[in-house]
């Protein structure tokens, strides 16, 4: 696997694993719909928590979530609607972006939560 890649699968497991550890419960994680992928989807309360992972090396250039582009936004709407009706879900959903920062000494981790709200179209 390339490094680049397993960067991305370390921040994904560090973003997991701080959500269980917020008394989030994981159901999915790298959940398809044909060509889009939700990184984590997760259950807390009575919310579907749809959690986008951003993970770099710096903040030089621009923060994570930054990355998080409307088209990206429309994407993970639309594959939430079809994981949403695939399993006959009646919840409210949130979407989260998870901003994952490392570097050799330090890895900061940081949560927003209703990062953005689907568009109308």
């Amino acid at each position: 696997m390339d490094n680049h890649l397993d960067f991305g699968t370390r921040g994904e497991e560090l973003a997991a694993n701080h959500l269980e550890e917020k008394g989030y419960k994981i159901l999915e994680r790298n959940w398809r719909f044909g060509h889009r992928e939700i990184d984590i989807i997760a259950r807390y309360k009575d919310l579907l928590v749809v959690a986008e992972v951003k993970t770099r090396s710096g903040t030089m250039w621009q923060q994570p979530f930054q990355a998080v582009t409307r088209q990206k936004q429309r994407h993970l709407v639309e594959a939430t609607d079809s994981y949403i009706k695939k399993n006959n879900l009646h919840l409210e959903v949130r979407f989260d972006v998870i901003s994952v920062v490392m570097d050799r000494k330090t890895t900061e981790i940081e949560h927003i939560e209703n990062a953005f709200y689907p568009l109308l179209r």
